[in-house]
């Protein structure tokens, strides 16, 4: 039977690879230069269009902990990193051109895999779709056909996502405004972490926010923003009283510290079960990442901020992969037509890749009559396939790999858990493990790259 694997950028390349190296025959189908991009300078596959780092290469960041455990599954995607490597201290820094060439190259080479350069508008019964955030706009409307309306998303506003550990809750206080909550179960201290602002507390912050540095959008980023998701520097110019009238209105709340109204609040929502991580609330933006770090900082109760993820806003298509994914990342009434990269919702090079290696091993394991598999939460990959099970469908927003996905250590001392160089260490000596053992359990053996 043949494979089909739509889309030849990181997912799609390591899908591919993945499952030829398994003995299946598979058609890469790959869009450019028939149709191109706004994005895309040349026709090659995996071409990076953004940066040209997959970031660390250290397990004791979540980045090179992913990265691995990619390792140990035989990843065609770092393989060819390690090859157009360029120097970037603890980074895998590439050479883009060098890069996007191996992996060409190794994919035209292999002789289970026929690449095929014409536009797919239709899902494969059996395959992955791997297109992402530039996904065609008639592939884009099938699979809105197929999922419903509401399960594609073409507008990415991200709010940043802070550490709990890192925030001082000695400020920010439990709340819901109002003291409502609805959801059962839920503490009856409230919902939000609340960060409330006097009136000169208020007045620096959007001084230091109106003025801040912003990205420069992409060429194929410019497009009109939304009300819904209007950078919050873009609303604190529209009049220093916006924010205290949108996302920062006090109304409903009072700061226990005073007993008063605060002049205005930042709320931070929960984003995991596990409750590590938390949203700011309304604060998407495009402020650069140092400026980011700069101005949210402060925040009150927020100047020790650890960002496991920076806000942004660009254009992007993906899944609303907790509503209409199975936890392999299937369609739910069709097993074998996975999704793999950003369009499942995912943030960067490297998790894109590893949901297409992983989408490749489980397309593999079905046809040959085995159930699919996922790595378990205690390593990285398979903290973000849980995120992408389990995160609320009605807040969905992409992410990235980050150390607050992760089960929490067990039986380690809390005075050895306050020093997080080792804590991180230990998430890594535990995910290789579990992911080493897991393979083992699953024979899973890496593919020759």
């Amino acid at each position: 039977m043949t494979v089909h694997v739509v889309g030849g950028g990181l997912a799609g390349s390591e899908a591919a690879w993945q499952l030829a190296e398994r003995g299946h025959d598979v058609v890469l189908h790959e869009m450019r230069p028939v149709r191109g991009t706004a994005a895309h300078r040349t026709e090659r596959l995996g071409e990076l269009v953004c940066s040209n780092t997959f970031k660390s290469t250290e397990t004791s960041n979540a980045h090179g902990l992913l990265k691995a455990e990619m390792r140990t599954l035989g990843s065609l995607i770092l393989a060819c990193a390690d090859e157009a490597r360029v120097p970037g201290g603890s980074a895998l820094t590439v050479d883009r051109d060098i890069f996007s060439q191996g992996v060409q190259g190794r994919i035209a080479a292999h002789p289970r895999i026929t690449v095929s350069r014409e536009e797919v508008t239709e899902l494969p019964e059996v395959g992955v779709v791997a297109t992402g955030p530039l996904t065609s706009d008639a592939l884009a409307e099938r699979i809105r056909t197929r999922l419903g309306v509401e399960s594609l998303a073409f507008y990415d506003a991200i709010a940043p996502v802070i550490a709990l550990e890192s925030i001082d809750q000695s400020i920010a206080f439990r709340a819901s405004r109002w003291g409502k909550e609805t959801m059962e179960g839920a503490s009856e201290d409230g919902a939000y972490l609340n960060c409330a602002f006097t009136r000169d507390e208020y007045e620096a912050f959007i001084d230091a926010l109106t003025t801040a540095d912003q990205f420069t959008a992409h060429e194929f980023d410019s497009v009109p923003y939304f009300e819904g998701c209007m950078p919050v520097e873009e609303m604190a110019r529209r009049g220093r009283e916006s924010l205290r009238f949108g996302p920062m209105k006090p109304i409903g709340l009072q700061d226990p510290r005073s007993s008063m109204r605060p002049h205005a609040v930042v709320q931070l929502r929960q984003e995991d079960r596990g409750g590590r991580m938390w949203n700011l609330v309304g604060f998407q933006t495009r402020l650069r990442i140092p400026e980011q770090a700069r101005v949210f900082r402060m925040i009150p109760g927020l100047a020790e901020a650890e960002f496991l993820r920076y806000g942004s806003i660009h254009r992007n298509s993906y899944v609303n992969a907790p509503a209409a994914l199975s936890s392999h990342l299937s369609l739910r009434d069709a097993h074998t037509t996975l999704f793999a990269g950003q369009i499942t919702g995912v943030e960067g090079y490297t998790e894109s890749s590893a949901t297409g290696l992983l989408a490749g091993i489980n397309l593999s394991r079905m046809l040959r009559g085995e159930e699919p598999v996922v790595p378990p939460p205690t390593t990285m990959m398979g903290a973000l396939y849980r995120y992408l099970r389990e995160a609320d469908p009605r807040h969905f927003q992409p992410m990235n790999a980050n150390f607050g996905l992760l089960d929490d250590l067990e039986g380690v001392p809390a005075k050895v858990l306050k020093d997080k160089s080792r804590k991180r260490e230990l998430f890594a000596e535990r995910g290789l493990a579990h992911m080493t053992a897991w393979r083992d359990m699953h024979a899973l053996a890496a593919a020759v790259v």
